[in-house]
């Protein structure tokens, strides 16, 4: 094999390498396909956690006999989709605490047939809690924590929150605020 062949040789497997190696990174990131019901497919540990402690909750009877009450309506954004009707625990909000198995809110879907339908889970503790006892930021499964600074549309001090659409894939990620697919169309106004 002449030099110039094996230069050649060299670099197309080194091209070919990085070339999987970024595909397998991306392909890391990616947002897991959804099972037949459209339920996002849990990749992690602490996704299939969040699964299995509000499966339950996909009666919204059930949430509301543990605790949970509708606030704030239905939150959407003109521009970033819906984060829609957020079903909050006020005692698990109140205790500064963060457990993956017992989430402060459990977040529905309005259907154009009145249904809720749940999409996913939303971890939430004040800021000023938080940090009476820590340091860093709150984080659960690997992930951190957004901040909401106040004033904020929700009327609440400071505080963090990670959302986890457990129940309806995103495109734009797991743990992301907003849900390009999730829309307060259909919300009546209704509680329940």
């Amino acid at each position: 094999m002449k030099l110039k062949e094996l230069a050649a040789l060299v670099a197309i497997s080194t091209m070919a390498a990085t070339a999987a190696a970024e595909s397998s990174a991306q392909s890391s990131h990616e947002q897991p396909a959804a099972d037949r019901h459209g339920h996002a497919r849990p990749t992690s540990d602490f996704v299939k956690t969040i699964r299995r402690s509000t499966a339950r909750f996909h009666d919204v009877t059930l949430a509301e006999a543990e605790g949970y009450h509708l606030l704030f309506g239905c939150v959407s954004d003109e521009d970033a989709g819906a984060m829609g009707l957020h079903y909050v625990n006020m005692e698990l909000v109140g205790d500064g605490k963060l457990d993956p198995t017992r989430p402060e809110i459990v977040i529905y879907e309005q259907l154009p047939n009145g249904r809720l339908k749940m999409t996913g889970a939303d971890f939430l503790v004040l800021a000023d809690a938080w940090h009476a006892e820590n340091a860093a930021a709150p984080e659960l499964g690997g992930q951190l924590f957004h901040l909401f600074e106040s004033p904020n549309r929700f009327g609440l001090p400071p505080f963090y929150t990670l959302h986890v659409w457990a129940w309806k894939s995103n495109e734009n990620g797991m743990f992301v605020n907003w849900h390009p697919k999730v829309s307060c169309d259909s919300y009546d106004g209704a509680t329940s």
